[in-house]
């Protein structure tokens, strides 16, 4: 289940006609393999399946699944691999409490306290992806924007675990990705549990579908790449672009209707509402990286482009052309633009530390803003011009930092001991900070990574999870809100079979 592969979703379509013309019914009822309780719920659960129909109907007990240990029903098959789990669920009475819960799951196997990941819709609407990463430990989630739908999907990629949600069944939303190490077999299957012992719930399972897509070694896998849209107002992503290649770091235009992101070394654009990338033409420059952005007019790009110095500063048309040198030193990778236009800022390396400086747009002498010990990178202007948002590890862990527009009243933003923070991004209505957070046992901001993007209100109060996902270095590098701060950009990733 891939939640905008439409392509995917056609293919499903054409294997169930298929099924259906010779033998369906024997199919179905042949999907799983062991069916029980888990744990010790008080009441007994119970499963009856449609083979006319492929429908299930499960019956459950148990307290919860939640904490270090679990209680439920469960109808479950062994399986080793990749898995794309979609279903329809709906609770056929009222049921008598609201956190009842029914979904998908992938588990280690079937004692109490087992690892596992599960995509589950609650009594009240509620559907979230919930997940324990080793034998015993705490139960964590991902809560979904979108509630009250019928129909969730539940991905395994290796490790990874993504959870998508639809209305219709034909189109998917992405929720979030979690990392769970489980070594195959595992148990994956249908659940149901009541969240009070003291009775049973019951859900009603059509059009279930499990597609086992085989093993993959690790090395062996494809990074798969996912162009996104996330909304402030309603927490929804939305897939504008995917593909099994590697790019990164998106950057809208100033009239909203063109993202901009690199791949392979080259820059290409594409619609805003999706469609096909475009290579973007930058003459020689044919090994960016994922440090680029429009001007506040939308005339021209900035690119770090790497020469046999390193990286160094160019600019050129927003529509293509010859880029033009900024930056005679290097390395310099670029990050923000003034708000006037006349000004850049970018992290550079000068005798062996990064520090922040800016350079005037035409080019000229640099000016270093920043001189304390350890990296201070992805310095980024306020869109008042008064202040440069920029992530530092000078006081050990990183964290989000701000300075006046000279350098001067160095002041910490973020102070969360569970994250490292990276790459401030400013909305262009200066209402808010949105960032990149990893776990803070990671060092530096690298790729395939479990990370999770936070928003923060710029006149200060505690940062806001907004989503996680399976990303990191090349996920929100550069300035990526919309122009009416409604909106920004981002990459997701996975590590998919071949």
């Amino acid at each position: 289940m891939r939640p905008s592969a439409h392509f995917w979703n056609i293919g499903v379509s054409i294997m169930l006609i298929s099924i259906a013309g010779c033998g369906h019914a024997a199919q179905s009822a042949m999907i799983f393999e062991v069916q029980g309780d888990v744990g010790k719920p008080a009441l007994a659960g119970s499963v009856k399946s449609d083979p006319g129909s492929g429908r299930y109907t499960i019956t459950g007990g148990g307290a919860n699944i939640w904490g270090t240990s679990d209680a439920f029903y469960y109808l479950s098959k062994q399986v080793s691999g990749d898995l794309r789990l979609t279903t329809r669920i709906q609770w056929p009475s009222a049921g008598k409490n609201a956190h009842r819960k029914a979904g998908w799951m992938v588990r280690q196997d079937r004692q109490p306290d087992s690892p596992y990941a599960d995509a589950v819709i609650h009594g009240d609407g509620l559907i979230s992806l919930q997940y324990r990463k080793v034998r015993g430990g705490p139960t964590e989630e991902v809560q979904s924007p979108v509630r009250s739908v019928e129909w969730i999907g539940l991905d395994r990629d290796g490790d990874t675990f993504s959870m998508s949600v639809s209305a219709d069944g034909k189109s998917w939303t992405p929720v979030g990705s979690v990392s769970v190490p489980l070594k195959d077999p595992v148990e994956a299957g249908l659940i149901v549990c009541s969240h009070d012992d003291t009775v049973t719930e019951t859900a009603v399972f059509p059009n279930v579908q499990m597609q086992t897509l085989g093993q993959t070694e690790v090395k062996k896998r494809m990074v798969e790449s996912t162009l996104e849209i996330f909304s402030i107002k309603t927490g929804q992503r939305r897939v504008v672009y995917r593909s099994k290649t590697n790019f990164e770091a998106p950057n809208w235009s100033r009239d909203g209707k063109t993202l901009l992101f690199n791949q392979g070394g080259r820059l290409f654009t594409i619609p805003a509402t999706g469609g096909l990338p475009q290579p973007l033409d930058t003459g020689f420059a044919n090994k960016c990286n994922n440090d680029h952005g429009y001007s506040p007019d939308g005339k021209q790009i900035v690119i770090s482009h790497h020469t046999q110095l390193g990286s160094q500063i160019y600019t050129l048309p927003a529509t293509g052309g010859t880029p033009q040198l900024i930056t005679d030193k290097a390395p310099s990778y670029w990050h923000g633009w003034s708000p006037d236009g006349k000004t850049l800022s970018y992290c550079a390396e000068r005798n062996s530390n990064f520090d922040v400086y800016t350079i005037p747009a035409e080019g000229g002498q640099e000016i270093r803003l920043t001189d304390a010990d350890g990296l201070d990178d992805g310095p980024e202007y306020s869109p008042d011009g008064k202040f440069i948002y920029f992530n530092s590890e000078r006081t050990g862990a990183m964290r989000i930092w701000r300075i006046d527009a000279d350098g001067a009243n160095p002041t910490q933003v973020t102070r969360d001991e569970a994250y490292g923070d990276w790459f401030p991004h400013p909305s262009p209505d200066g209402k808010w900070i949105v960032f990149l957070s990893y776990d803070a046992s990671v060092k530096g901001h690298p790729a395939n990574q479990d990370v999770c993007l936070r928003l923060m209100d710029t006149s200060g109060g505690k940062p806001r999870m907004l989503t996680q996902l399976f990303g990191g270095q090349g996920t929100m590098n550069v300035p990526s809100w919309s122009p009416d701060s409604r909106s920004f950009a981002f990459v997701s990733y996975r590590l998919v079979g071949p």
